[in-house]
């Protein structure tokens, strides 16, 4: 049991200390969430250092359509998407795209 602990440790240490987020897509984004989903959002390990735009990449998200991204419901511009940390335990990361309406 010791061993496993020590190995995670390292694991931990080599490629970041990873936490757990929930990613919400919507509208014509919902299709690529993976498979698992259930209604429009999934849970997802990150590392603590993971910037919004590696995310937005991890899931084919075209950065073009990432048009709303919102972390607990607070609007994050894209000049702030490469900065690393942004997000904490637990956070809900939410993207929409362009949405026209009359």
């Amino acid at each position: 049991m010791f061993g496993c602990f020590c190995w995670t440790l390292l694991l931990d240490a080599f490629v970041g200390i990873k936490m757990q987020i929930t990613l919400k897509l919507y509208a014509t984004l919902s299709d690529l969430l993976p498979s698992g989903a259930k209604d429009n959002r999934i849970n997802i390990d990150v590392a603590e250092d993971v910037t919004l735009n590696q995310i937005i990449d991890r899931y084919k998200v075209p950065r073009e359509l990432a048009h709303l991204v919102l972390i607990n419901g607070v609007f994050v511009c894209e000049t702030d998407r490469d900065q690393p940390g942004p997000l904490k335990n637990g956070d809900v990361l939410a993207i929409w795209p362009p949405v026209a309406g009359g």
